[in-house]
């Protein structure tokens, strides 16, 4: 994120309501950034995990099978995360 924070070239304009502007500025002071700053980073993060699932990865024929080999594995049992949740949890104690 950093590049893009140092090679700005394009601009974006937006339009918005004046509680929409006082809402930003108020979280932009909050996190002591600017709007601008505040606003494209939030923006790009929204943005980059948005995006994040639809990404591409291709494998060749030996990597794919390796890959499909290894979702077929059974899943390994962990004790110690079965006798966890057979726990009672902090959130099931009433007050």
């Amino acid at each position: 994120m950093d590049a893009q924070r140092t090679n700005r070239t394009e601009k974006l304009d937006l339009r918005l309501s004046k509680s929409a502007k006082q809402t930003l500025q108020a979280a932009a002071a909050a996190a002591s950034k600017s709007v601008s700053e505040f606003v494209l980073e939030t923006a790009l993060s929204a943005a980059e995990e948005r995006l994040a699932d639809r990404s591409v990865f291709t494998l060749d024929a030996k990597c794919w099978e390796a890959f499909v080999a290894a979702l077929d594995v059974p899943p390994r049992r962990h004790l110690r995360l079965e006798r966890l949740f057979r726990e009672p949890s902090v959130f099931d104690a009433k007050p």
